[in-house]
């Protein structure tokens, strides 16, 4: 066998840069992940590894918060391709148009709203790009701004729960899905926060940046006002009903996700939008979305499996602390230097498949606490994947936007915005019971 004449050290460093070769030739994910775990572990371990692919299978199979995944995203493309996000969109358009940058600012409350019910930034993105960015232009927003404001707020979605992304931690990090979800969620309403004090601070010092609406746009009659208000108070509950269920202990985590499935089901009857096409639409982008989640873990298992058998996080635990002679924050701040530089190049679960089994045993034998270091990733991911020049979320934008908005103002977008983040990880970072806070009181 190949273990024979090879250090092991030399066996996970090359199943990793076969990995990262294979990926930027355009091979999907989870075949460029499940083909070199599996053809390593035959070659290191010969016919007694052929069963890895199938314990990690049946591993899948029977993790039972496995079942939220397809339920939330369920939940969010029916709120999508039903319009109740165009709704919101409308509400916060009234309300908000008064305010110097009000649409701006309408808009990131609208990505709150879509990332509480969805748990993907891609459905954020879409929304925000086909909704709000082509009304902004209409009303003279600075276009460099208004991007920024869609990428930023979209990206919070893989850190307001539900997210699936934590999902994916979850199942790899072997966490609580629950504790990483609450743990996501006041640093995800402070990112928010931040992005929303920018906003406002810079169409005050810059009015042009974004211009107040009409009179004659914002003076509607009461009655519309408030009629209006109701494509609020519908999200609202969805969100609320799930979470509250959870957090008293009525209903589990899969029990919620199915409350809020059903919720967006009957809010799209009640709305009169629950068509043939609609419900057709929707259960084909959550079959693939799924699918495609599926997939991925069960190449990341076959992978960590691996890893682990080969040493590979004891390998980088001595490269960091005995050779680097680096502190347990030194050793921190350099994974979160690797994850951006990585982003540049992968997406957040291709990310997360290749690093988790290395980092987080390290993380937990520094005596950090993996879920909090979970948050730490998310959110370094979100700042990741949009740091140019190849940022994954920069040409997905510019797939999706107007054709009068270009790829320089795309990059020049979003600077602000990486720094507000910048600063959400730091802050973070510095005191961890922003996100610990809520997982240690109610779980």
């Amino acid at each position: 066998m190949l273990a024979q004449y090879l250090s092991y050290e030399f066996i996970a460093l090359f199943m990793f840069i076969t990995m990262l070769a294979m990926m930027f030739t355009g091979q999907r994910v989870f075949g460029a992940i499940g083909f070199v775990a599996v053809i390593s572990a035959l070659l290191v371990w010969g016919n007694g590894a052929i069963e890895m692919p199938y314990t990690a299978t049946w591993k899948l199979f029977k993790w039972y918060p496995m079942l939220t995944l397809p339920l939330f995203i369920y939940m969010g493309f029916m709120i999508s391709e039903s319009g109740i996000a165009s709704d919101l969109y409308k509400m916060f358009h009234v309300f908000f148009g008064g305010i110097k940058g009000g649409l701006a600012i309408g808009t990131m409350f609208m990505m709150v709203g879509i990332s509480a019910m969805n748990g993907l930034s891609v459905a954020g993105m879409a929304i925000g790009a086909t909704i709000a960015l082509p009304e902004m232009l209409k009303r003279n927003y600075d276009k460099r701004m208004i991007t920024g404001v869609v990428q930023a707020g979209s990206s919070l979605g893989i850190l307001i729960p539900p997210s699936v992304v934590m999902v994916l931690y979850g199942m790899i990090a072997r966490q609580p899905v629950s504790k990483l979800w609450l743990a996501g969620l006041l640093p995800g309403l402070l990112m928010a926060t931040l992005f929303i004090i920018y906003i406002y601070v810079r169409c005050r010092l810059q009015p042009e940046l974004g211009p107040v609406l009409s009179e004659k746009e914002r003076n509607i009659p009461l009655k519309e006002k408030l009629k209006l208000l109701t494509a609020g108070i519908i999200p609202f509950v969805i969100f609320m009903s799930m979470t509250g269920l959870f957090l008293m202990g009525i209903a589990s985590l899969v029990e919620c996700s199915a409350v809020g499935a059903l919720l967006a089901t009957l809010a799209s009857i009640y709305k009169k939008r629950f068509t043939r096409k609609v419900l057709d639409t929707t259960l084909r982008k959550t079959l693939g979305v799924s699918c495609m989640f599926m997939w991925i873990i069960l190449a990341a298992l076959c992978f960590g499996a691996v890893f682990d058998g080969l040493g590979a996080a004891r390998a980088i635990e001595t490269l960091f602390i005995e050779r680097w002679h680096l502190t347990p924050w030194g050793v921190l701040i350099m994974m979160q230097l690797s994850y951006i530089f990585m982003g540049m190049f992968l997406d957040d679960t291709a990310m997360l498949v290749i690093v988790a089994p290395l980092y987080v045993p390290l993380i937990i034998s520094l005596g950090f606490d993996p879920i909090w270091y979970g948050v730490l990733y998310t959110i370094t991911c979100q700042i990741a994947y949009m740091t140019p020049p190849f940022g994954y979320n920069l040409f997905l934008m510019r797939a999706m936007a107007p054709k009068e908005i270009t790829l320089s103002d795309i990059y020049k977008s979003i600077t602000p915005f990486l720094l507000v983040m910048l600063l959400a990880l730091i802050l973070v970072m510095v005191f961890p019971q922003i996100a610990t806070y809520l997982p240690n009181k109610y779980l």
